[in-house]
């Protein structure tokens, strides 16, 4: 796995080992910033569930203004930190040992750009979303990775599906606030 473009382009970055361990593909990443490559320039990143902190390390290689990394287990948190000082990053990055509600919970932090992929089939997805909808400010895009079978809904507060995309058995969708759908 490596750093797709930017100021850390090519650097390799690590990953946890294991079954449990389901790190976003090349193909999904280099989509989603093809996606949003004109949202990230100066912008605040969330990753949610950040496991080895990848999006969030190309966002800030791409431009991101700051980039903040959440993730509720250790290994996780140790493998970002390695990740950000390889990429030469670190001093852009926020990082919170903790589960993704809690944070939420007491962030004041407002993010332009926000990827979560939780743990599938868990419905945390589900207990987040809403909670995302209120830490965003109104010209965020909110990327979700989940399961193509795992529902979720059109509409979280005033942010709507804005487009959705299949990679085999993953979807990503991505919310915009109903001001800023492109139709």
């Amino acid at each position: 796995m490596r750093v797709i473009t930017g100021e850390a382009r090519g650097r390799k970055l690590i990953t946890l080992e294991g079954e449990d361990v389901r790190p976003t593909t090349s193909k999904v990443k280099e989509a989603v910033f093809s996606a949003i490559q004109f949202d990230i320039q100066g912008r605040i990143f969330l990753d949610l569930f950040a496991g080895s902190g990848q999006m969030g390390i190309e966002a800030l290689s791409r431009g991101a203004k700051s980039a903040v990394f959440v993730d509720n287990s250790r290994k996780s948190i140790d493998i970002i930190r390695k990740n950000l000082n390889n990429a030469g990053l670190y001093s852009r990055a926020k990082i919170f040992h903790t589960d993704s509600s809690s944070y939420l919970d007491i962030t004041d932090e407002n993010f332009d750009i926000v990827f979560l992929d939780p743990p599938y089939g868990t419905g945390i997805l589900q207990k987040v979303l809403p909670k995302i909808v209120e830490k965003v400010k109104k010209t965020a895009v909110i990327i979700v990775e989940n399961p193509e079978k795992e529902e979720i809904l059109q509409n979280y507060g005033e942010f709507m599906l804005d487009r959705q995309k299949h990679y085999g058995k993953i979807k990503i969708s991505m919310y915009r606030h109903k001001e800023y759908i492109q139709s």
